[in-house]
């Protein structure tokens, strides 16, 4: 079954829509991007246009090609004052500490939930919250499964396994240095993704009805591809699409922490 991510993600923006206007003051989001790739430039795209639907501002800096870690941190720094939310755009130039920049957001502003221990409930890290609201739609237990997820980002990897340890599933972390990668998703009952290469899972390495959710984006062809070989549907009991499966809901849960952020700040 493929997993309808734009439904669901509508259903988490009407409500925050209307958490949001009951605010006296719109919210206020502030994105953070250096020479932004063809996948940042789209998530940034659809990130500001479901903000407008629901009443969130989004204010966009998009730093110099050969600006310096400094500045970097310093726009990070300034733009805490008069925003409720920042994220900072990954990816950005290797020459750029991204640590030393994303430490200085602080846990007010951290609408990517960054500091993610696993304690946090309802502000949760955006894949995260993805992740379980596409499992809470489906009705799919955690407990006691399989897991394995491929890629160890901050943004997907590692906190999605904080997440699924604390729900009782048994996880397996797969980074670029694991061997035998198939052995490994063959025997999961569900497979996280979160890498950004195109294709990197096939049939081949997946068990019938296995539970796939694809949270990586990497271009070809000038479109949007996913980790994941779209014939792996025709295995899986459940498949997010790319686009159109973790993506929309991702956009919804930043959206809804921006207003979470806002809510305690007033």
């Amino acid at each position: 079954m493929l997993v309808d991510g734009r439904k669901i993600s509508e259903n988490i923006l009407k409500n925050t829509a209307i958490d949001v206007a009951l605010l006296k003051k719109p919210p206020r989001l502030h994105v953070i991007t250096c020479e932004p790739t063809f996948e940042t430039k789209k998530f940034i795209e659809l990130k500001s246009k479901r903000a407008a639907e629901v009443g969130i501002e989004i204010v966009l800096t998009e730093l110099d090609s050969e600006g310096s870690t400094q500045a970097a941190v310093m726009a990070v720094q300034q733009s805490v004052a008069n925003s409720d939310g920042i994220v900072v755009q990954l990816p950005f130039p290797k020459r750029i500490d991204i640590e030393e920049v994303l430490t200085a957001i602080p846990p007010s502003h951290d609408a990517d939930v960054l500091t993610y221990d696993g304690s946090q409930e309802e502000v949760l890290p955006p894949v995260v919250g993805a992740i379980s609201a596409i499992l809470d739609t489906h009705n799919i237990e955690l407990k006691g499964k399989k897991v394995a997820v491929l890629g160890q980002g901050m943004l997907v990897g590692r906190p999605s396994v904080i997440w699924l340890k604390s729900k009782g599933a048994e996880v397996t972390s797969i980074t670029e240095h694991t061997k035998k990668v198939a052995e490994i998703t063959k025997q999961a009952d569900v497979v996280v993704t979160g890498v950004g290469k195109t294709g990197i899972l096939t049939p081949k390495m997946i068990k019938e009805g296995v539970v796939i959710i694809d949270a990586g984006t990497s271009e070809q062809k000038g479109q949007l591809a996913g980790d994941v070989d779209p014939a792996c549907e025709k295995k899986a009991s459940l498949f997010t699409p790319v686009p159109g499966g973790v993506g929309p809901i991702t956009v919804a849960i930043l959206l809804r922490n921006v207003l979470r952020l806002a809510e305690q700040k007033r």
